[in-house]
């Protein structure tokens, strides 16, 4: 069997089209596919070695990562190669995960070049672990409360108003909603008892949230969005509540592949990319979109959380 038929029939599969295409245009680590591919590192690596071994790809290690990057052919196998890409280019609209993945590829490029993230990510790993007197979370929290405006503030899938509460101390106004009526009933006789005049607790299903058009300035997912059975849904919603100039804000799990998570914490969503949640956000309607990944768990399964920030149009 010749080369290119070789080649050709490895190709046969969408992932390795995907991978192979990728790879064309940007050198990537085996965690920067899984992150655009949403697929798991076992099944990425043997894709990778199958299209190693092939001679299309070739690697190099820099300290703990190891890059791939197609492999530089010389003579009729760079013209072989040269012609199938050029052919895979022309029937990707056929792989729907195709725009997906130039997206996805843009925003990992963009992270490389984010040395302020980097810095940052530095930065809050030691806030934790090194002793100062008089530095504490909460002490940095009030502060960066305190320099908001005062907000009317929806709490979507609020729970039992933890983070509601938190930010009565300067809103003007918090809606909590919740579709557990034992939550809400909870919430609200603690919000009485506590005399939290500014918090209003209102049961409702994040797809059809129960206050007016316009009526907030913020609306905030707090590790609800995984809940909703349609997120794209949950924040129409949002921008539905939404003031002209409005903002949403959305802290959520990162795409896991811990299954268990179903049955252990009634998830409807295994988490969501970052490519996705932009998606939501476009969608919506909504501009100055903003994505980063802010935490990984030091335990297995070493959940990571994402954060999305976007703006309403005024």
């Amino acid at each position: 069997m010749s080369q290119a038929l070789k080649w050709m029939r490895l190709l046969g599969d969408p992932t390795r089209v995907r991978i192979l295409l990728l790879l064309e245009s940007e050198e990537l680590s085996v965690a920067e596919l899984q992150e655009i591919l949403a697929k798991g590192q076992s099944q990425i690596s043997t894709h990778l070695a199958q299209l190693k071994q092939a001679g299309l790809l070739e690697d190099r290690r820099t300290g703990k990562h190891i890059f791939y990057r197609l492999k530089t052919l010389r003579g009729s196998e760079a013209r072989t190669i040269s012609q199938l890409l050029g052919v895979l280019r022309q029937t990707v609209t056929d792989i729907p995960e195709a725009e997906h993945d130039r997206a996805a590829l843009k925003i990992v490029v963009a992270k490389r070049r984010d040395r302020m993230r980097a810095y940052f990510d530095a930065l809050a790993g030691k806030l934790g672990r090194q002793y100062l007197p008089g530095r504490s979370w909460e002490g940095l929290a009030d502060v960066l409360l305190r320099l908001m405006p005062p907000l009317v503030i929806a709490d979507l899938g609020a729970g039992e108003g933890t983070l509601s509460q938190l930010l009565t101390l300067h809103a003007k106004r918090v809606i909590a909603v919740d579709n557990s009526e034992k939550m809400v009933e909870f919430g609200a006789k603690l919000a009485r008892t506590q005399r939290l005049k500014n918090l209003e607790y209102r049961l409702g299903d994040l797809e059809s949230v129960p206050i007016a058009d316009a009526e907030v300035d913020l609306a905030f997912f707090s590790q609800s969005l995984h809940h909703a059975l349609h997120p794209e849904r949950a924040i129409a919603e949002a921008r539905r509540i939404l003031r002209p100039g409005g903002r949403i804000a959305i802290l959520d799990l990162l795409r896991h592949q811990f299954e268990e998570a179903r049955e252990l914490y009634a998830d409807v969503w295994l988490g969501f990319t970052e490519y996705e949640l932009r998606s939501f956000l476009k969608k919506a309607g909504f501009c100055n979109i903003h994505t980063a990944i802010v935490h990984r768990e030091a335990e297995p399964p070493h959940f990571e959380t994402v954060s999305a920030v976007a703006d309403l149009p005024i």
